[in-house]
């Protein structure tokens, strides 16, 4: 039997890197998925991958930055499935530039991804889980909401937004025995660090006592524990997956 056996969870942001990795690994645990993001193409092979282990999958496509759209995927969710044990709110984007340089729609855009998003969508799950009495909410943070980083104060902005909306909704959700944490990956192995030059690699690894990237299997694993009983004594705690490089 899997850890998640008989539950739902809905991944948004599911179709490829973090996402999806998040998306099978909780599949793979014996969770049905419902899986949400823009990249239409790459969130139909997330879903034909759940599908192939044998779990029911529902795709949708999703902007976490709408209210309406937010409130007709999970009301979607909830018509096929019949409840909502388990919300990752992975979702996010990336305008960097300095910030004397930086353009206000850049700043509008990313806080309105990465945290108005996760606002969104743990408000709205929420009510399900208050009705249930039981549920777990995992949001996607970041170690530069923590110590924040050059170039990115949207990005730092908008993930030490989560943290802190984090532990409010674990405080006032707490009481219907819902749970809810954060995990901060590191620099991960995505799209986004293959991209970087050898020398910026590098010198990035330099500062990882780990001497070496993150997986998005790293980040699912922590995922996966958080969604499951494992964690039924943790909420309101944000675990740091960076290779120790904040500490």
């Amino acid at each position: 039997m899997g850890q998640l056996d008989g539950k739902t969870a809905l991944v948004t942001g599911a179709a490829r890197g973090i996402g999806r990795a998040i998306a099978e690994k909780l599949a793979g645990a014996g969770a049905d998925l419902v899986v949400c993001d823009l990249e239409h193409a790459w969130l139909a092979e997330t879903a034909q991958a759940i599908t192939a282990m044998g779990r029911k999958t529902l795709a949708l496509a999703t902007d976490v930055s709408q209210g309406p759209s937010v409130q007709r995927t999970v009301d979607e969710a909830l018509q096929a499935f019949g409840r909502l044990d388990i919300l990752v709110n992975n979702a996010g984007i990336t305008r960097d530039g300095l910030l004397v340089r930086m353009a206000e729609e850049d700043f509008d855009r990313v806080l309105a991804v990465n945290l108005k998003g996760t606002f969104l969508f743990t408000k709205a799950v929420a009510r399900a889980m208050m009705k249930q009495k039981s549920g777990a909410i995992i949001n996607l943070a970041s170690i530069i909401g923590l110590i924040g980083n050059a170039g990115q104060c949207n990005y730092a902005a908008s993930k030490a937004g989560v943290i802190a909306l984090t532990k409010s909704a674990a405080r006032e959700l707490a009481g219907r025995n819902i749970r809810v944490n954060a995990v901060a990956p590191g620099f991960i192995e995505t799209k986004m660090t293959a991209e970087l030059s050898e020398t910026l690699r590098n010198k990035m690894l330099e500062t990882i006592p780990l001497a070496r990237f993150g997986l998005p299997e790293d980040v699912a694993n922590i995922v996966l524990f958080l969604a499951s009983d494992a964690s039924a004594y943790m909420t309101g705690q944000v675990l740091n997956v960076s290779g120790g490089m904040v500490m």
